[in-house]
């Protein structure tokens, strides 16, 4: 198998970034005993038998654990996918990935690519090395994925299941089936092999194409991510703003409400120039605005509202930035 893309054949390519579906642990019967991002992809790619026959070549971009994830590795993938993209002999893109933080590194591609062919992320929530490892099932069903006629958008595709960046999350810390989209439900499902749609692919390029502005700073807007609870107080947001935070996304209880002692320190930061959005700590559903709202809300999940925020700031020119 090459690990190189020859200009004049047609190809899916395959970026490796680490992961669980890379990890190895010292026995296979114990699936949380193992370091995540060991194997290269060309390792895994090798151990399913299908591939042989396929147009497929591989790079490895990263060796992490997702949980680590980066600006720079975000800026180093994004940028080789927007590469990839333009490439006639490149019919998508397949990423593996850790599963921690692989719905914001997907909803970040989405912002960023116009993607008129498929960037696919997948994962795995057992180690190479486990008895029951989903890895190698769920590379060979992104790789299906990503060479389907039609396909274009940002999408993860884990247990059979084909998520849209925007709606797909973690929802279980342990079982395999770990990825919902709410009330969107999912694109399609791999079944033997063959794509099955049930709605229809995401328009390409639906979120544009910001990767230019993204690589003209060295790092991007501060913005931290906080919860209303009971008894949850303003201290975290005063301690934010003294530190020069640009903006915070606020996780509230039910529909994005808030503590009251908590909102009173948010309208002051806000008050201060400090770009305050509300989402939700619940699983499923969206937060719907009120007339009455004094902070505006996201109906996104708080890690990509965290992301959209940066984002916007970015495109703004914002200048009090800090590590992703």
């Amino acid at each position: 198998m090459s690990t190189a893309p020859n200009p004049g054949a047609a190809c899916i390519m395959v970026l490796g970034t680490g992961g669980t579906i890379a990890g190895t642990g010292a026995s296979a019967a114990s699936p949380l005993d193992y370091r995540a991002g060991v194997l290269p992809v060309t390792q895994l790619l090798s151990s399913i038998p299908s591939m042989a026959s396929l147009p497929v070549r591989a790079e490895q971009l990263a060796q992490i654990d997702s949980k680590d994830m980066s600006a720079a590795v975000w800026r180093s993938l994004a940028t080789r996918c927007a590469e990839l993209l333009t490439q006639p002999q490149v019919r998508g893109i397949v990423v593996t990935h850790g599963t921690d933080t692989v719905e914001e590194t997907a909803f970040l591609l989405h912002q960023l690519l116009a993607a008129d062919k498929p960037v696919v992320l997948t994962c795995a929530m057992r180690p190479a090395t486990d008895l029951g490892s989903d890895g190698p099932q769920n590379l060979a069903d992104a790789i299906a994925v990503a060479n389907t006629p039609g396909a274009a958008g940002v999408l993860l595709v884990c247990s059979g299941r084909i998520h849209d960046a925007v709606h797909a999350s973690k929802v279980h810390h342990y079982r395999l089936d770990a990825f919902d989209s709410g009330d969107a439900g999912p694109v399609g499902f791999v079944e033997d092999g063959r794509v099955r749609l049930v709605r229809p692919w995401r328009s390409a390029g639906a979120g544009g194409c910001r990767l230019p502005a993204l690589l003209e700073v060295a790092q991007w807007p501060w913005v931290e991510i906080l919860t209303s609870h009971a008894c949850a107080t303003g201290t975290a947001v005063h301690l934010l703003c003294a530190a020069g935070v640009a903006g915070i996304v606020v996780a509230g209880t039910g529909n994005g409400s808030l503590h009251a002692e908590l909102e009173a320190a948010l309208l002051h930061a806000q008050a201060l120039g400090i770009r305050v959005v509300r989402s939700s700590r619940c699983g499923a559903g969206r937060v719907l605005p009120g007339t009455a709202d004094r902070l505006p809300a996201s109906p996104l999940n708080a890690v990509k509202a965290r992301i959209a925020l940066q984002l916007e700031l970015l495109a703004a020119g914002d200048d009090r930035l800090g590590g992703s």
